[in-house]
């Protein structure tokens, strides 16, 4: 299985450091953020990694090179300034990717998560589909990684009945995406190439044709979004 490590927005809330830094390039724990997605995909067994760029990406390419140091083949999707969100980010790097499904890994998020497991447990859900009249079905949508919301987002993205993704409940436990998952081509086939496209359309329309599955990580996930989370990920990394 190929993998994709989306690293082309602005970095916004982290400004002013991520005005001369892309935001995947940070240092926590003694290396970059990306580099921490790089060496846990090739302990995976995963060797083929797209990465997508557009705020400073040639230092993205400078910094990380052809991927040989952690025996991974990387190539690069660039985007125009501004990037294209993410959904039209990942269509244009379809030809990259290739037709079987692919695991997505946001570049500002890090997490313990072992990918082996979370890539078992979407094979695993594929090949029991038997067992469900009307399972979710990863191979024409997507399997996610939900993860217990953090303080800055309380309300959640999504519930979930059993490993079926559903709309958040009002009166229920909701859980918050947590940048990773493995997502079928399909998903992304009328996506024009080029054209800025949010990812929540494509899932909420994934979720009402029932092809939307998640797994729940218990593990440590932290949403890089503000220098002080960067810090604090920094300090917790860096401990011997």
């Amino acid at each position: 299985m190929k993998a994709m490590i989306l690293a082309a927005g602005r970095g916004e809330r982290m400004r002013p450091l991520t005005d001369h830094t892309p935001k995947p390039l940070l240092p926590v724990g003694g290396k970059p953020l990306i580099v921490w997605h790089l060496e846990k995909l090739a302990a995976a067994g995963i060797h083929e990694v797209v990465i997508n760029h557009a705020h400073l990406g040639e230092q993205i390419e400078q910094t990380l090179g052809d991927g040989a140091r952690w025996g991974l083949r990387i190539t690069y999707s660039a985007e125009p300034p501004g990037a294209l969100e993410t959904a039209g980010g990942i269509a244009q790097a379809l030809p990259l990717l290739g037709e079987q499904p692919f695991l997505v890994v946001n570049g500002d998020v890090y997490c313990d998560l072992d990918f082996s497991a979370f890539l078992r447990s979407t094979v695993d859900m594929a090949k029991n589909r038997e067992a469900d009249p009307a399972p979710p079905n990863p191979a024409t949508g997507a399997h996610l990684l939900f993860v217990a919301n953090p303080e800055h987002h309380r309300s959640g993205d999504f519930s979930l009945a059993g490993n079926r993704v559903i709309p958040a409940l009002a009166d229920g436990p909701t859980y918050t995406y947590a940048g990773i998952g493995v997502y079928s081509p399909a998903l992304f086939a009328d996506v024009p190439p080029g054209q800025a496209m949010k990812l929540r359309p494509l899932l909420d329309a994934a979720i009402a044709a029932g092809t939307l599955s998640a797994s729940l990580h218990t593990g440590r996930w932290v949403d890089v979004g503000t220098p002080q989370r960067l810090a604090e990920l920094d300090q917790e990394l860096s401990k011997p």
